[in-house]
């Protein structure tokens, strides 16, 4: 059975985490409660040992210094906080046939008909002119969680769509996903004003925007045996907190001579390349000034560069019982099965021989199960921060995760026993040697 205290841990954060930002947020207050130091990033970086944590925006990079000699080299786990969503454009206010909707962009690779009669909130952060000069640029960036059924998009009664059954579900991505609000027409700005009243500003102080809506159905336990559960960005805070609690628990015995890094990036869903994506300079920059700040020179961090380790933690496909022939025959994943270790010869992931082998061995240590998952050939393989993180740093990369159903759904399903699993594996990959 699994961990209850583990599992109640990771739907609570899941529940608190309906946007990057608050998932970054969430995430650090769980390695500050473990001991972790809040610093910030645009700032010379601590030199004395110890547990450090730094966010920007949906991201975040926690490290631990074991001691004051200079390392030999960094284990990396990284995994991502954002989530395949509908997000709020820069001017939603739209009506039609007398009803006041809102205008969302497609973030991501959405499956839209799970969006269709979900009770949706909003959440994200704001950005405010910061009339009192609390912040350098006169900015104030607010975080904002409406988790109310505010929105709600409909589907269309069966009466008036009468070829869904032998054509299926055709949705519109411009036309046909936009949530209603409210009843009656709405004026251009009329959402801003909405904003400023929940976040108690003058509307002219709101400045721009980064919001999200989000089904406001709280994660469950399911199943007969209460051995699965159901919840809104499994893909990939499943991942993303699993690390944190590993970090937490490891951090303090972690291999002599290694760093242990902790890094959850934005923007993977959309290609990553961002200031706070894997395809951007976040975790290389970062990794170098902590270098720098352990005592490392430019040749000494290059050099323990070449002797690092990366896993990138991120969602498996579990193999659905209704649609067995889109799975590759040979690698079947189960719920509760493991750790699942992903290859792909064409580098959609990064694995390979040498750096599974070291996973393997940690989770044999650690007595946790693994799978294996690779993709039909007749299907196009998705892929993960991994082949993009071990193109930007040179190290050995090998990309895991637990396994689930359902993924990119507005709600997933994954296994309760691997929330253990996961945390474990990660946990054990710190602290061997």
């Amino acid at each position: 059975m699994a961990d209850t205290d583990n599992l109640a841990r990771l739907l609570a954060d899941l529940e608190a985490s309906p946007t990057p930002y608050h998932a970054a947020q969430v995430a650090t207050q769980r390695l500050v409660g473990a001991g972790f130091d809040l610093v910030e990033l645009g700032k010379d970086l601590p030199t004395s040992a110890g547990s450090y944590v730094g966010v920007v925006g949906g991201s975040l990079i926690a490290w631990h210094f074991a001691d004051d000699a200079p390392p030999s080299s960094f284990c990396v786990v990284g995994a991502h906080t954002d989530s395949p969503n509908l997000r709020v454009r820069s001017k939603p206010d739209i009506s039609s046939a007398g009803v006041a909707q809102l205008g969302v962009e497609v973030y991501g690779g959405v499956l839209l008909n799970s969006w269709l009669d979900r009770d949706l909130g909003l959440a994200g952060r704001v950005s405010i002119a910061d009339n009192a000069g609390a912040n350098n640029d006169g900015v104030q960036q607010r975080l904002i969680n409406i988790n109310e059924p505010i929105l709600r998009v409909p589907q269309l009664a069966i009466h008036l769509d009468r070829e869904i059954r032998s054509d299926g579900l055709k949705i519109n991505p411009q036309t046909q996903i936009i949530p209603m609000w409210a009843n009656g027409n709405s004026q251009d700005g009329d959402f801003n004003d909405w904003l400023a009243s929940e976040l108690d500003v003058d509307a002219s102080q709101i400045l721009a925007w980064d919001l999200m809506t989000y089904d406001v159905h709280a994660p469950a336990v399911v199943g007969r045996d209460s051995d699965m559960f159901a919840s809104a960005r499994i893909d990939n805070l499943l991942s993303s907190f699993c690390a944190t609690y590993a970090l937490a628990d490891a951090a303090a015995n972690s291999a002599p001579g290694t760093i242990p890094i902790l890094v959850l990036f934005d923007h993977e869903e959309v290609g990553s390349a961002s200031a706070t994506g894997a395809a951007g300079g976040f975790l290389s920059n970062a990794l170098e000034r902590i270098g720098a700040a352990a005592g490392l020179d430019r040749i000494g961090y290059l050099t323990a560069l070449a002797k690092s380790y990366v896993v990138s933690a991120d969602g498996a496909h579990a193999t659905h019982p209704n649609y067995v022939d889109k799975h590759e025959p040979n690698h079947h994943i189960a719920l509760n099965g493991g750790v699942v270790v992903k290859r792909n010869s064409n580098q959609r992931y990064a694995s390979d021989a040498a750096s599974e082998s070291r996973f393997r061995m940690a989770c044999a240590t650690a007595q946790v199960p693994t799978q294996t998952y690779i993709h039909r050939n007749d299907l196009p393989c998705g892929s993960t921060i991994g082949p993009i993180t071990a193109a930007q740093l040179g190290v050995p990369t090998v990309d895991v995760g637990a396994p689930q159903l359902a993924m990119h759904s507005i709600r997933e399903m994954a296994g309760t026993e691997d929330v253990d699993h996961l945390t474990t594996a990660l946990s054990a990959l710190w602290c061997s040697e």
